[in-house]
């Protein structure tokens, strides 16, 4: 079995939790040191349970305490050689990822997966266990070919649903952020989010996880409403994630 969980899902912070028998991976920490103890421990996890941490990209809410978290306990760090150039400290287990190259963790398999995001050397992933695939897709503002085809046979998908087109135009971010959130290397509106479900195989998908909502440029009922809408008539759970507390475990298992 493969079980996952999120410790928290947005712009004040991201992290995400992959388990599979023995082998525990933390996805992003966006989260201080001490904050992100609490919730791991929410979760029943301890970090001495962990046996890696992945970190999709450098800013703040997807690597903000992943390196001092590392350090303290000495868990393998996997970043790509771009996004550990942005470390402000020292992280003696860091491990170079090449966006190019699979890697097996103990009983789970990491698909690195490139993105279109205004970062540097960014990644996603595509995690595989026991048949089961779990993808976690967020922040990239396209969706491109190869995004379409790694992420076609997940069972469970979490997507991000970071804005809705007409609330960011009329939002209160000045215009050059609005470009970029909008832009071709920003975040996912939910429309783009539809396009991405609607080409991949909706037979496999048991679970959608919307994540990576903006508080001021969505609106969570909408957000639902579009994934809902592609997903019609199939038996596919929807549940939106949240910057407090992300959410409980779940199980994933093939269809």
């Amino acid at each position: 079995m493969i079980r996952v969980a999120s410790l928290g899902s947005g712009s004040k912070g991201n992290a995400t939790l992959i388990q599979a028998n023995a082998t525990t991976l933390l996805i992003d920490c966006g989260f201080g040191l001490k904050d992100v103890e609490q919730r791991l421990a929410v979760k029943g996890v301890s970090p001495g349970d962990l046996s890696a941490i992945f970190v999709t990209h450098e800013h703040g809410d997807h690597l903000k305490g992943a390196p001092m978290l590392a350090n303290k306990y000495s868990i393998p760090l996997w970043a790509s050689a771009g996004t550990a150039r942005f470390f402000k400290r020292d992280v003696p287990t860091h491990q170079v990822l090449n966006p190019h190259e699979k890697y097996t963790i103990g009983d789970i398999s990491v698909e690195p997966v490139t993105v279109p995001h205004d970062a540097t050397e960014p990644t996603q992933f595509v995690f595989h266990a026991s048949g089961v695939r779990v993808g976690l897709l967020t922040d990239l503002g396209s969706i491109t070919e190869h995004v379409k085809e790694v992420y076609k046979h997940c069972n469970l998908l979490m997507l991000e649903c970071n804005h809705d087109p007409q609330m960011l135009l009329d939002g209160p971010y000045p215009y050059s952020l609005k470009k970029r959130v909008g832009g071709d290397y920003g975040h996912l509106s939910n429309q783009q989010a539809v396009e991405l479900l609607n080409s991949v195989d909706k037979d496999m998908l048991s679970q959608v996880l919307i994540s990576h909502i903006s508080e001021q440029n969505n609106d969570e009922q909408l957000a639902i409403n579009a994934v809902e809408a592609a997903l019609v008539n199939q038996n596919v759970s929807v549940l939106m994630l949240t910057q407090a507390d992300g959410c409980d475990w779940l199980d994933v298992t093939k269809e």
